[in-house]
């Protein structure tokens, strides 16, 4: 079986399209900024994911399953997790513990959260991945690192794509692009909805995006906005009886709790940021990159519990100064800075009545604030690189509780945390081998000291470990094949786990130590043709093998020691297989698989091992500045029934969140090009 999979490896894949198609593509490792490198030293293991206008309501999600070691879940449309290396263990909703930036500008907001769910398909045109601790360079966060590209078309022109699906699901995407000498500007709009796979489970969103460019000698100025207005219902979890009966329903009434069509649960999200990048040069060595942005997103959440409203006004800035300098054979890149961010937020709950506000539960005023300090050098000689990193960080969460009388106030404070970063980089005539040990460490968020429960937790510490990785990569057959190999030990110590409430309430408790090892492998190979009607053959895998297990944990009068980490698949396998003829036709075959997983600390309950399968044809024409493109799909082809977004330690047995059985999609898209 393991020669089997290896052979999987180094044959099948994931698609790289051209410039003819418009589906997701995905390339092989590439020298981007994150950790500030900018020359073919990388001495950091990234993955870039590219988009031109995704034409699957899951392309999103298929997207980011490609990458290994990355599981992106929907558990409802709308409803999005994001899970690196097992970092999801904190993520009842949305994305924690993995920084996210769009343009430079942080998504993630000073208490810890990042609404991912904001971004439509067309609001950026890469995304780039690093897996494990990014705190030298970035701060707080155990589970990785996400930079996203917003869109920077290089020539003019407009476009629009609608396409719909089973479901009732209709996207439509239109997008406009005016360019002059050296200014650009880019707007988007995006409308998606879809009536779900399950009860309960209806979507809509509109989103709007600008990004403006100006280039002047040595400077560049750059303002972007970013605004959705969204609302999905959450049909909330299913036992394994209530799954295996009816997958589609949602969360029915139980006990003294109401069932979630009852509350009508949903949320309801309106969110926006602006900011503005000035970089400039200062002479041949010196240069700066400084971000200011401000946010706010207004939140409510009709839950079965209760009914939550939240404002979350927040702004701060980036600022980087890089020096740059070669001597012969030698060169040196060394990168200091600061990033600090500032939110006020008011949280108000109360008794659901019929899916409105009713009786005042709680009402916390939370003001956070944070900062980093950090530096870097990477020197490179010959065929070494070196990389020494650090960074200092303190974060402040003061909770004011106005409804209890006199008014409370509690303070929580995570000071001086160093978080150092080494890697060598050692590149032979036929392979790269890379070493690297880092520190990283997370405070707990907003939603983590105050959960679903309203009740705040003043025990919870932040979670902290040393990361040791070393990656073999390979380029043969003058470049058409490039191969991967991770090996990463991870401990972390008073890991942050989630539990659940007989309501479907969340809190959170440390867990001790948790030991994580693992593989990661990738395989690519790109053919061109140059002869026939084949234009090219793309085929790519990436395997995960993840051995996560609680090393010590023990919870009151329950040991969980040894046991395997709930909610990480042990084993992950996704293969592509692309190809493009010269008349334009496209066809895109994406298969993923991950094993069984356990749904809770005790693991008592395993949720089954699933496999997907999806097709894709479509067919592409210029005809002089008009672009033409359909296609066609389906997700899922095997019909398989299973959990996307499982609810970890749920009370009651409700971890099941059914995803959509085999469905449909098909589009067209029309752009009208200027240079």
């Amino acid at each position: 079986m393991r020669y089997f999979i290896f052979l999987l490896l180094l044959l099948n894949g994931q698609l790289l399209f051209a410039q003819e198609t418009d589906s997701v593509k995905t390339i092989a490792p590439v020298t981007v900024q994150a950790f500030q490198q900018k020359n073919e030293a990388t001495t950091a293991v990234v993955h870039r994911v590219e988009y031109s206008v995704p034409t699957s309501k899951s392309s999103l999600v298929t997207a980011m399953n490609t990458i290994a070691g990355v599981r992106m879940e929907e558990r409802s449309p709308g409803s999005y997790r994001i899970n690196i290396r097992g970092s999801s263990l904190r993520s009842p909703f949305g994305v924690r513990n993995v920084k996210v930036y769009w343009g430079g500008i942080p998504l993630t907001d000073p208490g810890g959260n990042t609404y991912f769910n904001q971004l439509a398909f067309n609001n950026f045109s890469a995304l780039t991945v690093f897996k494990g601790p990014a705190s030298s360079m970035y701060g707080a966060g155990t589970g990785g690192l996400i930079l996203i590209e917003p869109p920077a078309a290089t020539e003019g022109g407009v476009g629009v794509e609608y396409f719909t699906g089973s479901y009732n699901a209709h996207h439509i995407l239109a997008d406009g692009t005016w360019k002059k000498d050296n200014y650009i500007n880019t707007v988007t709009y995006a409308h998606d909805q879809s009536d779900g796979y399950r009860a309960q489970s209806a979507m809509q969103r509109n989103n709007f995006s600008w990004n403006t460019r100006m280039k002047w000698k040595d400077q560049e100025l750059i303002a972007s906005v970013l605004f959705s207005d969204l609302y999905y219902q959450t049909p909330g979890g299913l036992t394994l009886k209530e799954y295996q009966q009816n997958p589609r329903a949602a969360r029915p009434k139980a006990g003294a709790f109401p069932g979630a069509a009852d509350i009508n649960a949903a949320i309801w999200q309106k969110t926006i940021t602006a900011g503005v990048t000035h970089k400039q040069k200062f002479g041949p060595y010196w240069s700066n990159t400084t971000t200011g942005y401000g946010a706010y997103a207004l939140v409510k959440n009709s839950a079965v519990r209760n009914y939550e409203q939240r404002k979350e006004p927040h702004f701060g800035g980036r600022t980087v100064f890089d020096f740059e300098k070669k001597w012969g054979v030698a060169a040196l890149q060394w990168s200091t800075g600061v990033e600090a961010q500032q939110g006020y937020s008011t949280i108000r709950v109360s008794n659901n009545k019929n899916g409105r506000p009713d009786t005042l539960q709680t009402n916390d005023d939370v003001t956070i604030g944070t900062y980093s300090i950090f530096t870097q050098g990477i020197l490179s000689w010959k065929s070494w690189s070196y990389t020494a990193g650090v960074s200092l960080n303190r974060s402040r969460l003061l909770f004011s509780r106005l409804n209890a009388y006199p008014v409370t106030e509690q303070v929580f404070r995570y000071n001086n945390e160093v978080a150092p970063r080494f890697t060598i980089l050692k590149k032979f005539r036929p392979l790269d081998l890379l070493a690297t040990v880092s520190r990283g460490f997370s405070p707990p968020t907003v939603a983590e000291v105050l959960p679903s429960t309203t009740i705040i937790n003043p025990d919870l510490k932040a979670e902290h470990g040393w990361n040791y990785e070393l990656t073999a990569r390979k380029t043969l057959f003058s470049g058409q094949l490039h191969l991967e190999a991770t090996g990463f030990y991870f401990n972390l110590s008073q890991a942050l786990v989630q539990r659940r409430d007989s309501s479907g309430a969340d809190y959170f408790t440390n867990a001790g130590n948790i030991r994580q090892k693992g593989a990661e492998l990738y395989a690519n190979y790109t053919h061109f043709l140059n002869a026939g009607w084949v234009n090219y053959l793309n085929i790519t895998a990436n395997y995960a093998h993840s051995h996560f297990k609680y090393s010590d944990f023990v919870k009151t009068t329950q040991n969980y020691s040894g046991n395997w980490v709930p909610g990480v698949p042990m084993n992950t396998l996704n293969t592509q297989l692309g190809l493009v003829l010269k008349p334009g036709i496209y066809t895109d075959v994406n298969y993923y698989t991950a094993a069984a997983v356990f749904l809770n600390d005790a693991n008592a309950e395993k949720a089954p091992a699933y496999h997907l399968l999806g097709i894709k044809l479509g067919c592409r024409k210029l005809l002089k500045a008009v672009e033409l493109n359909v296609y066609a799909g389906v997700d899922n082809l095997l019909n398989e029934t299973y959990s996307l977004g499982n609810d970890i330690n749920a009370a009651g047995g409700r971890y099941y969140n059914a995803a959509p059985l085999r469905n449909y999609y098909a589009g067209a898209a029309v752009r009208l090009r200027k240079n």
